[in-house]
């Protein structure tokens, strides 16, 4: 555990031990819950921001039929290209459906898509600075290689089961 995690830890027990034992309402806490709640949005904001600005460009200037010749199930490195066009982009699961559909609907292959998708929400460059203050770059490296390698695995197993 960081030193960080421990050190946040410490606080909040702290301060809700002070709360318990003074009967602080929530309507007296939230002072204190928004602060606390902007301090961390400040801390991600700006590599959220990046992150959305890199999806936003590769929407915006990779060619149109890119990703249907690219990804095709003819091509064997279909899937680790979708898995590498999938980091740098920063959504949730819900907003990335309707792109893997789109993809699906066009001629993607469904495990090359499924993992674009998985790579989009479980590989993201702001996931990764959100993990750096409680993991080491270290143990970082191995989960997103450990995550990459199974996500590529299950595209493949995807593109030859369906």
């Amino acid at each position: 555990m960081s030193d960080w995690v421990k050190n946040m830890q410490t606080s909040s027990d702290a301060e809700t031990a002070k709360w318990e034992a003074e009967k602080v309402t929530f309507i007296h806490r939230l002072p204190g819950i928004i602060r606390d709640s902007w301090g961390i949005v400040k801390g991600v904001l700006l590599y959220v921001i990046i992150g959305i600005a890199i999806g936003g460009a590769i929407h915006g200037y990779v060619p149109e039929g890119f990703f249907q010749e690219y990804m095709s199930k003819s091509s064997w490195f279909a899937v680790p290209l979708s898995v590498v066009l999938g980091v740098p982009m920063y959504a949730n699961a819900a907003g990335i459906v309707p792109v893997v559909e789109v993809f699906v609907a066009k001629g993607v292959p469904i495990g090359t898509a499924l993992a674009f998708m998985m790579a989009v929400v479980g590989l993201s460059l702001p996931e990764a600075t959100l993990l750096k203050k409680v993991m080491t770059w270290r143990l970082i490296g191995i989960f997103f290689g450990t995550i990459t390698l199974f996500i590529i695995l299950l595209g493949y197993l995807y593109n030859i089961v369906l």
